[in-house]
């Protein structure tokens, strides 16, 4: 049986560290809270009770998709499936079809924001390998029209930024969500990685600088990490409780 994902991917490398991981997470936090569906997201109250759980159990679900055979993954995908359709039954509604693609989009935005920021510039085809193989994920979830080409997944994704985002009651509410659970220090931490990452159209939502605090700092982190120092750092900044689960998102 061959993996869901080719073991030369540049997605297995994108999803195979954890400060990439975390990156991705930074900046999805952002337009999970302003997506006009954010209201799914407090209909099980699973996300706004505990942000950051619901951030290692994403990434054991992404995890098993890209580091797994095929049956596996599609097994993984299809429980990811079951899940939204059992709280749409419970909703008695329907997650509209823009609002998975919203998602989709994001997951394959932010991997190749990430990774760039940390690493290098990835080429046209290496961003067309990551569109591959999230839209395969998506196509498994059964979403139609979605994106073949990269070129076509840019307009796409700005089309989505421009008419599916808002900064409502429930985004102010998230956000007062993540401040609670990551505490002063952290949050703002957060915050300044959210301007690293973020699109314009995000930014200007949240009213985020254009610039970043962090950014003389990434300097820093990447001489730490060549010199296999980056785990100090990581200690210092990261949520204690957590440190474990961070640990376990590196696949070597």
């Amino acid at each position: 049986m061959s993996n869901f994902v080719k073991d030369t991917s540049i997605v297995r490398e994108i999803w195979g560290k954890s400060d990439t991981i975390l990156l991705v997470f930074a900046g999805t936090s952002a337009e999970f809270a302003l997506n006009k569906a954010v209201d799914w997201l407090y209909f099980t109250g699973k996300l706004p009770k505990d942000p950051l759980g619901r951030l290692f159990s994403t990434v054991q679900y992404a995890k098993m998709i890209v580091f797994s055979k095929k049956n596996t993954a599609l097994k993984a995908i299809d429980q990811i499936a079951a899940i939204h359709h059992t709280v749409e039954k419970k909703r008695g509604q329907h997650i509209p079809d823009w609002a998975y693609k919203d998602v989709l989009f994001m997951l394959i935005d932010y991997s190749i924001r990430s990774y760039e920021l940390l690493q290098r510039s990835l080429s046209v085809n290496e961003k067309q390998e990551v569109l591959d193989v999230f839209g395969n994920v998506g196509q498994r979830m059964g979403l139609k029209n979605l994106p073949l080409t990269y070129s076509e997944f840019e307009k796409l994704r700005y089309k989505h930024l421009e008419e599916d985002l808002e900064n409502g009651k429930l985004s102010k509410d998230l956000y007062k969500q993540y401040r609670k659970h990551l505490g002063f220090f952290r949050y703002y931490l957060l915050l300044e990685a959210q301007i690293l990452l973020v699109p314009n159209k995000v930014r200007a939502l949240l009213n985020l600088r254009r610039l970043s605090l962090l950014k003389p700092f990434m300097i820093v982190y990447k001489v730490f990490r060549s010199l296999r120092m980056d785990w100090l750092l990581k200690e210092l900044l990261l949520p204690p409780a957590y440190k474990e689960d961070i640990k376990r998102m590196n696949i070597t």
